[in-house]
């Protein structure tokens, strides 16, 4: 049995992703925060992913956030990075800097630390940009609430949410 480096289903799900999306011809990337890059070994576990997974950006700080995407200081200082405004700014972040048809952003506060009263532990957004969107203002993005679960699940949730997020 080969050796595997992230759970089955997660790389079900990512085989998946680079099979249906090298289908169509579609390149992806992604922007990460609290899943630290899961994503992007998800996708890079599958053989032949390089014809479809661009790049991805560990964004986990704010500062990298706003140099390498371009997530404006404004929305981090008035929203924080766990907010759709800020997952969806990353989104069109990774997608200006990539060569991908679509991208998809992860943000959220994965504990045991960190949560407070509006933002409770568990709280992941997400975001999808696409280039074919016509309106950049069409907001792809929503918030999810992981409950009573370690940070390790609340990342394994997070990544399962993201690959999803990128099936055509």
């Amino acid at each position: 049995m080969p050796l595997m480096l992230l759970p089955p289903e997660v790389i079900d799900l990512a085989r998946r992703v680079i099979e249906e999306n090298a289908r169509i011809g579609r390149k992806v990337a992604v922007a990460e925060s609290c899943t630290g890059g899961l994503v992007s070994a998800a996708l890079t576990e599958i053989a032949g992913s390089s014809a479809v997974f661009d790049c991805g950006f560990v964004t986990y700080s704010n500062e990298a956030k706003h140099e390498l995407l371009r997530v404006p200081g404004d929305i981090l200082d008035a929203f924080g990075a766990v907010s759709v405004a800020s997952a969806w700014a990353m989104a069109q972040g990774a997608l200006k800097r990539s060569r991908a048809d679509v991208a998809v952003a992860i943000s959220g506060i994965a504990g045991p630390d960190g949560g407070t009263e509006h933002k409770p532990v568990g709280t992941v957004v997400f975001a999808r940009a696409t280039r074919e969107a016509t309106d950049e203002d069409d907001c792809d993005a929503e918030e999810r609430h992981f409950e009573g679960s370690s940070r390790a699940a609340v990342r394994l949730q997070a990544t399962l949410v993201a690959l999803e997020l990128l099936l055509p």
